[in-house]
């Protein structure tokens, strides 16, 4: 059944309302990417449906998060990373002091089955075939390349159900950009894994999608497949960027003319 957001509002320190009536689907087997610029909600959100919202005095207020029909929203996020929900945190957060080895562990604490969590780091080391020469490697001293590769491995090994991915290209070379999206496809295709991700290279994750939303201001403004938000202008001028003869074009006009989004009004 996937998971499904519907009419969610999110408040801060019981004053601040960040998120305003969201309605989200992310059907099983499909790879859904949430948009927008710096401080529209994205990852709020995400942490609504992790459950990590307490930790920064959020609180869903109102709404409904459905994961296979039964409501979590108020569920603590053991419980919903017990369901398969696991979340990849922006911003790099690899248990630094420990090895790539033990951090890779730690995705698999819950598990019992000794002989399936080897087979499963073989299987990551398909995905990841840098990841066998760091296992050693203290992990606070990984590049960002191979701090991204260690974050989604330790997530697989939880195996999950759901794979959450907040802005896991942020910061990286453009080829390491690149292959991690080259990466991510093929998990998805391979696994059958459930994909949400916030992403602001747009083109990349939009090249991915299924489907997509573009979040503004807490509010869910425009959604779509794949080829409704590359084709749709507002998506392409603010996100997508143009290219090529019409983006010369774009840019030799862009004193006299400035698109506006028209889910403003």
């Amino acid at each position: 059944m996937g998971l499904t957001l519907t009419n969610v509002d999110v408040v801060y320190a019981g004053v601040i309302q960040v998120l305003r009536s969201v309605s989200i689907e992310v059907p099983d087997g499909s790879l859904v990417v949430l948009l927008g610029s710096n401080g529209a909600g994205k990852t709020t959100t995400l942490k609504a449906i992790s459950g990590l919202l307490a930790t920064d005095h959020g609180e869903v207020v109102s709404g409904q998060i459905l994961l296979d029909g039964q409501d979590i929203r108020h569920a603590d996020a053991a419980a919903i990373f017990g369901r398969g929900v696991v979340q990849v945190l922006e911003g790099r957060k690899v248990l630094e002091h420990l090895t790539v080895e033990q951090n890779l562990m730690v995705g698999a604490h819950l598990r019992s089955d000794r002989k399936a969590v080897k087979d499963d780091l073989d299987r990551i080391f398909g995905y990841f075939p840098r990841l066998p020469d760091l296992m050693s490697r203290t992990a606070g001293y990984l590049s960002g390349g191979e701090m991204q590769m260690l974050l989604v491995g330790r997530a697989l090994m939880a195996r999950p159900r759901i794979l959450i991915l907040d802005e896991p290209s942020m910061g990286l070379a453009p080829i390491l950009v690149e292959q991690l999206f080259e990466t991510i496809a093929r998990i998805r295709r391979e696994e059958g894994l459930t994909i949400l991700m916030v992403e602001q290279n747009a083109r990349a994750a939009v090249r991915q999608c299924d489907y997509g939303y573009v979040m503004e201001a807490g509010r869910i403004v425009l959604h779509g497949t794949r080829e409704q938000l590359e084709s749709n202008q507002d998506v392409k001028e603010f996100y997508l960027g143009f290219s090529g003869a019409e983006g010369r074009e774009r840019f030799r006009n862009i004193k006299h003319y400035r698109r506006r989004k028209r889910w403003l009004g």
